[in-house]
């Protein structure tokens, strides 16, 4: 099989990833924080590690402050509705969002008469300039997706933090397509909440992700339980993390999140980047040149990740991604890709989506020729009756 469906999920890990995982399930599967024998010590120890990392990682001020939960979308949830609202207060967010940030919102502004503004940050105009003007007295929340999970675009985060910055604007980036792809500084680029999934660009297992908070946001947890510390408390610990990790923590997940950052490191972001970029050129280039495919998205390489969206006229999205499945063996992603927003800036959403691709650092030029060929194939075989 040629796996190119990156963004969904990374395939394949790192050796280190499953052995790390292996090692958390054989070794020492004993529950993190809930006793003080060897393996348990063990357990939290591997945890409290992965914190440090990925405190340094992502440069944030507090270890305690990153949060393990089940996913960016559980994150982002946490961030969301654990956001201390007032009644009828703002939020700023893209048409570039994933359900996952859309969502929460929606459910808030129906619960709190939260009022909400999609503004379109690659559209027409000066962004800083857009954004300025519909920022509001009660604005307390910018919420931005770094690199686009259907395009690949990466928005203009830096001019739209500062502009929030200067208002006193909270910000929550959304780093799922570009955790462990593109260099984040918390403190560098005045993030207060970073979102990110451990099984995409990080190259981790799924089923663990991580908010992480720089500076003092009165989270209220959404989940409340045991937390292993505290427990002789009626309420929910006020203290970090444990107010947000009720339950117990997915180890394995975590061990292998930390030895995937550390094969990252080992590979070096650059050269992980310069692979995906030569990918996504070869490719768009080859779209490009097929009369009668769409490709969406800035024809600006440099400003992208390595994710491209396109169509085959005529073709629904579906049809083509079971092709490519079925008869190439080729993993692709069509639909809507949790991004309605995006699809109807695209006008794509009433034809079923697109077709997506994206690469990792394990993918080659020579799948990708393989790709660029199959899809010259459909298009002449279902527009003649293939």
């Amino acid at each position: 099989m040629i796996y190119f469906d990156q963004a969904a999920s990374s395939f394949p890990k790192p050796p280190g990833v499953v052995e790390a995982v292996t090692q958390a399930l054989t070794e020492y599967g004993a529950n993190p924080g809930r006793g003080g024998h060897a393996l348990s010590r063990k357990a939290t120890e591997v945890i409290d590690e992965t914190r440090k990392r990925l405190s340094v990682f992502f440069d944030s001020s507090h270890p305690e402050k990153v949060l393990f939960l089940p996913s960016a979308t559980a994150g982002l949830n946490q961030a969301i509705k654990g956001f201390p609202f007032q009644e009828g207060d703002h939020v700023i967010t893209t048409t570039f969002e994933h359900n996952a940030v859309r969502r929460p919102l929606e459910a808030i502004r129906k619960n709190k008469n939260l009022q909400v503004t999609y503004i379109n940050p690659l559209g027409e105009g000066n962004i800083e300039q857009v954004l300025r003007e519909v920022i509001q007295s009660n604005t307390k929340l910018l919420i931005l997706n770094h690199a686009s999970n259907l395009t690949g675009d990466i928005l203009p985060i830096h001019s739209m933090i500062r502009v929030a910055k200067s208002k006193g604007i909270k910000v929550l980036l959304d780093a799922s397509q570009t955790a462990g792809i593109l260099p984040i500084s918390m403190k560098e680029e005045q993030i207060d909440m970073l979102a990110i999934p451990g099984h995409k660009g990080l190259l981790g297992p799924q089923g663990i992700g991580v908010l992480i908070v720089e500076g003092e946001i009165p989270l209220l947890p959404l989940i409340h339980g045991g937390t292993g510390k505290y427990s002789e408390s009626v309420d929910q610990p006020t203290v970090w993390p444990e107010q947000y990790e009720s339950g117990t923590l997915n180890t394995p997940g975590i061990a292998g999140l930390n030895a995937s950052i550390k094969a990252i490191e080992e590979w070096g972001m650059e050269e992980i980047v310069s692979r995906e970029t030569m990918l996504l050129e070869r490719c768009s280039h080859g779209l490009d040149g097929i009369e009668g495919v769409t490709v969406y998205g800035s024809k600006d390489l440099q400003s992208r990740v390595g994710v491209i969206a396109f169509n085959i006229d005529g073709i629904p999205s579906q049809e083509v991604t079971m092709i490519l499945d079925q008869h190439y063996e080729i993993c692709v992603r069509g639909g809507i890709h949790c991004t309605p927003l995006s699809h109807e800036s695209m006008n794509t959403i009433e034809d079923g989506g697109a077709v997506r691709v994206s690469f990792g650092p394990y993918n080659t030029i020579e799948e990708v020729e393989q790709f660029i060929r199959a899809i010259e194939e459909i298009k002449v075989g279902l527009q003649g009756g293939f």
